[in-house]
Parts: structure tokens; C-alpha cells; sequence
């Protein structure tokens, strides 16, 4: 190949990649969609964690969704309290100042606690253990082979070596995952800090349920009658506190003959006589 042959090729690959970088430059100009500078100002201000515990697919999809007034500003359970601030103040709106919330596990029936009816040998994950029934007497606790443990994305949750679920606090984004994989229903939402909790789900009537298992709610009302703010109340047979009214005074705790609501007495507030 001469040094002319060279010289035409060169200029026609030149020629055509201007041509081309052109062409490219007017589509991407004619073609560009448009971006609200809302949803770019959103989605930088998001965690990114991409857990889906807002409810959407992903961090995009979700601030696609708050700056289209389709999804509330504190509805990312990971960035909490800053990144709702953050994201009312990109919309223009006042910042929702709800407590922080986290995901408790209400069962504490551990092999200490609950009886079992058969040996389970089979898959370690709680909905393969579904298939022939929670191995423990009570069919609404903890059956504690790990689903939750497996789907966190955050490491917060753990089977302890009594096989019962336990949540770390302080780990906890309260992204929901773990409610929506326990096959149980024994996870849901409590304030950080709660105090008072009943640890018991049980929807069973009967002198057999405390038989089942040691710590159950036996629906005896005593705490109700204890209650001075009426903020726990037996509903389908298992006890529930209004975490509104509840003032942590641990008189429940103190009642309770199962010891089904846990509390720490030694953090009951100090009445001062006047």
C-alpha cells in the first residue's frame, strides 16, 4: 500500500466519523427526553440502597414517584428522618416528623419456652418448613430457620442459639423485607426505644396455650385492668398496645403472669410524690 492509498483512507474514516459525530450529536439533540431537575436533585439525596422497602422496584422508580406527588417524602425507610427533610425541602414541603420504627420479632417462644411436636429434618429456611407445618406446639411463633436472616440486606436480624429471630436495632433501616419473607407474620414495626412490647402472637383460646409454650399471651386482660392511659387492649386474644399512649410505666410488665410483655422494670419511671 502507498503512502497516497494510506492518505485516502485516513481522510475517508476522518470524513465519516465527523459525518457520524454529527448525525449523533443532532439525535441526541432532537431525541432528548427531558429530566425534572426535581427527580436528579431526589434521587441524589436517596441512600441508594435499592431495597425496595419504599415499596417501588428501586431508588429510581421511588424518586420518579415522590417528584410526581405519587409517593410521600419519608417514604424511604433507610435514609429515615434526614433524607424525608431532604426530600420535603427539594418538593417544597414540610418535613413528616414520624418517630423512627423498626422491625421487632413478637415471639420469644424459644426452645426453652415452646414445646415442639415433631423433629424437623429438612431444609433450613422457614417457608421450605412450611410445607409440613411449624414443628413447634405454638402454630404462631418464631420458627426460627432463617427466611428473615437470608433476605436482610442489612445484617440486622439473626437466629439466636434458642432459635428465635432477633433484631438489631441499630442495624435496622425498617426497609420491610423481613415482614413481608416471615412466612409467620411474627415481624412488624415498633418505635425505636419502645420500651414496653408484648412478645406474643399467639390467636389461640384455651388452658393449652400457656402448656405450648411458657411465655404466650393467655388473654387473662390483667394488663388492661393494670393499665392507667388505656393503651393495651386484648384484641383476638392476644394483647396489643397503643404505642400513641403507652408512657413505658411497666405496670403491664410487672402483671403480666407469663411474662409475655417484655420491659425493663429497672427503667420504670420514678413517681415523685408531691
Amino acid at each position: 500500500m502507498n503512502i497516497s492509498s494510506i492518505i485516502i483512507a485516513s481522510g475517508t474514516l476522518g470524513t465519516m466519523g465527523l459525518v457520524f459525530g454529527g448525525a449523533l450529536a443532532y439525535a441526541s439533540q432532537k431525541f432528548a427526553v427531558e429530566v425534572d431537575p426535581k427527580v436528579v436533585a431526589i434521587r441524589e439525596a436517596l441512600p441508594g440502597a435499592n431495597c425496595g422497602g419504599c415499596g417501588f422496584a428501586g431508588c429510581d422508580q421511588f424518586a420518579v414517584s415522590v417528584a410526581a406527588g405519587q409517593a410521600k417524602t419519608n417514604g424511604c425507610p433507610v435514609g429515615g428522618k434526614d433524607t424525608a427533610s431532604k426530600l420535603a425541602e427539594i418538593m417544597g414541603l414540610v418535613a413528616d416528623s414520624s418517630a423512627k420504627k423498626v422491625a421487632h420479632v413478637i415471639c420469644k417462644g424459644d426452645s426453652d419456652q415452646c414445646q415442639t411436636k415433631f423433629k424437623y429434618d429438612g431444609i433450613t429456611d422457614c417457608k421450605a418448613a412450611m410445607l409440613v407445618g411449624s414443628d413447634k406446639a405454638c402454630g404462631f411463633g418464631c420458627m426460627g430457620y432463617g427466611t428473615c436472616e437470608k433476605v436482610c440486606p442489612f445484617d440486622a436480624i439473626h437466629i439466636n442459639d434458642k432459635g428465635i429471630a432477633v433484631v438489631d436495632d441499630d442495624k435496622c433501616m425498617a426497609c420491610g423485607i423481613c415482614i413481608q419473607e416471615c412466612p409467620k407474620k411474627v415481624i412488624t414495626y415498633v418505635p425505636y426505644g419502645q420500651e414496653v412490647i408484648v412478645n406474643c402472637s399467639n390467636k389461640e383460646r384455651g388452658a393449652h396455650v400457656k402448656k405450648n409454650c411458657g411465655v404466650a399471651c393467655i388473654a387473662c386482660g390483667i394488663c388492661e385492668k393494670t393499665c392507667q392511659f388505656d393503651a393495651i387492649h386484648v384484641k383476638d386474644l392476644c394483647a396489643v398496645i397503643d404505642y400513641d399512649k403507652c408512657t413505658s410505666c411497666m405496670a403491664c410488665v410487672e402483671k403480666c403472669p407469663t411474662k409475655a410483655i417484655a420491659g425493663d422494670v429497672s427503667k420504670k419511671p420514678v413517681q415523685v410524690e408531691v
